[in-house]
């Protein structure tokens, strides 16, 4: 007998003060069986990066033609494709030749290893971006997975602030942050930069606990 996905439930404020985009979202996530925790945190924290209306998700590890996120305009002309993990290149350039723009959030061992892999092969498409999520944020992002959640989100001046907020009284010693995340972006919209430029924190906490603040570094090389 085939398993079946595990249903969780997310209720997450954005405020997204770069994009002047404002909104609140609840979210039915499908893990599938051969998914983990932590990529299908990365998946919601995806979700909170692009997050629009119209944005949904896809079949992602079902199907082998769809993302883990897409945004789709009302002719079902596809205007953002957003996948999670370290996606084949060829995968990648096929996407890039049916969405306007395709944003990849990388996570996981061995990720160097994988872009060094693929960059190469990518350099061309123009409407591509990439973004590295360092092991242990990823990692952290995992253990904050529970089957309800309400997370809220705060993007400003590449600062992105995530807070979780339980449905239940916590005393303070569990109300301690949880991890800090470094989310890293490939300058501009080309995959040209080795692995690490305009980094954007991440940063996530209980209620009621000490937010940490990381700074944000533009370090550009060539």
């Amino acid at each position: 007998m085939a398993l079946k996905a595990t249903i969780y439930k997310a209720s997450i404020q954005v405020a997204d003060m770069d994009r002047g985009h404002y909104g609140d979202y609840a979210l039915t996530i499908a893990r599938h069986p051969s998914e983990t925790d932590e990529r299908m945190m990365v998946r919601l924290l995806a979700f909170a990066l692009f997050a629009d209306p119209a944005l949904a998700s896809a079949k992602g590890l079902c199907v082998d033609d769809e993302p883990d996120l897409w945004q789709r305009d009302l002719t079902g002309a596809i205007e953002r494709w957003i996948d999670v993990g370290q996606p084949d290149d060829k995968w990648i350039r096929k996407a890039c030749g049916r969405a306007r723009e395709v944003v990849v959030v990388a996570y996981g061992r061995a990720l160097e290893v994988w872009w060094n892999g693929v960059r190469s092969k990518l350099e061309r498409h123009d409407n591509l971006r990439v973004f590295e999520l360092g092991r242990e944020s990823s990692a952290e992002l995992g253990r904050l997975a529970e089957r309800t959640m309400r997370l809220q989100f705060s993007i400003q001046d590449g600062h992105v602030l995530g807070e979780q907020r339980p449905r239940h009284r916590v005393d303070r010693a569990e109300a301690a942050v949880r991890g800090r995340l470094a989310l890293r972006l490939a300058p501009g919209r080309r995959p040209v930069s080795g692995a690490i430029a305009n980094t954007r924190s991440v940063t996530v906490a209980r209620k009621g606990s000490p937010a940490l603040s990381a700074e944000v570094c533009h370090e550009n090389q060539a």
